[in-house]
């Protein structure tokens, strides 16, 4: 598979009245092409400021990239001007965002905003822009797509809503597809069905998509890998399998035991919290940022940043319990609700 994205050593900070905010530091993946990765955490870990920083979305000033590249189709969007960067959005990179109802125009019909971004990239005609948006209504289930054609967003349920975002997203088929917790505000029920949605456009347009949710029961259903965010690093990273079996950060394992199971007889199991908050990001510590609430940590931890330590090829984490010297932690048993391995087609080892 061909690399469309390497992310290296990224750091975004803000300008404020109180100082700096260090929301992104240092932060390096990759991605290829037709695959899928998740970027997961708590809410304030950074994740949704890297995904905005991939298509120069965070307003700068007061956002400022202090350091590192973002290498999309061989060229660096660090360096791209504003107007450079009119012609990547939409066309090769695209964006469903957390909420569709403030991100849909009310005054626009749906068809023409989708209409809207094609004819910007492509010199088609009204009439087959019309054709082809109303494909992109179909090809994302929903129905009467040329009546919808014609309706504005009040007139869509939450869950059209964002299948009118993918449209929106995915009309002039682009290189990679950014979907900015999509799920969120919408049912379980609803939430399978976008997931599938997502999954089918990706097989027929081949699109990559990165994934930005804190949501593990989403992840494991569409995500090939996983990097876990926390105080604006990511602070482990390897496949789905990777990180539900075998998960080497104590981060990690609090996201865990967070999730609710359905496999579990006793009455006395109640969902675990992670005890405290995040590090301000303000005066980030010059430790590891997750010492504070870890019930392993170290005296080194609050002294020193620990390296990403490679536990097999392609798992890795930043985590001093994984150096040789340390005490030996045992991982508590993280079982998702059902066996994603066997839907993978993979096996545990």
């Amino acid at each position: 598979m061909n690399k469309i994205l390497d992310v290296k050593n990224l750091e975004v900070s803000f300008d404020t009245y109180a100082g700096e905010v260090q929301s992104v530091r240092g932060v390096s993946f990759d991605l290829y092409e037709g695959e899928t990765i998740a970027i997961v955490g708590e809410s304030g870990c950074g994740k949704s400021v890297t995904s905005k920083a991939i298509m120069r979305l965070n307003p700068e000033p007061p956002a400022r990239f202090k350091g590192g590249e973002i290498i999309f189709d061989g060229e660096d969007i660090v360096k791209k001007s504003e107007k450079e960067m009119t012609k990547i959005r939409g066309k090769k990179i695209s964006m469903i965002f957390q909420d569709p109802m403030t991100s849909l125009n009310p005054t626009m019909t749906i068809g023409k905003q989708i209409v809207e971004g094609l004819k910007k990239h492509q010199d088609i005609s009204d009439e087959e822009a019309k054709k082809r948006a109303i494909e992109m209504l179909k090809l994302v289930q929903i129905p009467n797509p040329e009546k919808r054609f014609e309706e504005y967003p009040h007139q869509f349920s939450g869950g059209m809503r964002q299948r009118a975002m993918i449209a929106v997203a995915l009309v002039c088929n682009p290189k990679l597809l950014i979907a900015d917790e999509p799920t969120t505000a919408l049912d379980v029920t609803i939430q399978a069905q976008i997931l599938d949605v997502m999954k089918d456009l990706q097989k027929k347009i081949n699109t990559s998509i990165i994934m930005i949710t804190h949501d593990l029961g989403v992840v494991a259903d569409i995500a090939q890998r996983i990097m876990v965010m926390y105080g604006g690093k990511i602070v482990e990273k390897g496949t789905v399998n990777d990180i539900f079996y075998k998960s080497r950060h104590p981060y990690t394992w609090g996201l865990l035991k967070s999730v609710p199971r359905l496999d579990i007889d006793k009455e006395d199991e109640r969902l675990a919290s992670i005890e405290g908050t995040p590090p301000d990001l303000f005066a980030p510590p010059k430790g590891c940022p997750f010492a504070d609430r870890c019930e392993h940590a170290m005296k080194i931890c609050r002294e020193q940043m620990p390296p990403m330590f490679d536990i097999k090829e392609g798992h890795e984490s930043a985590c001093w319990l994984n150096h040789p010297d340390a005490p030996k932690v045992e991982a508590p048993i993280n079982k998702p609700q059902r066996d994603i391995t066997k839907e993978k087609g993979g096996t545990r080892d």
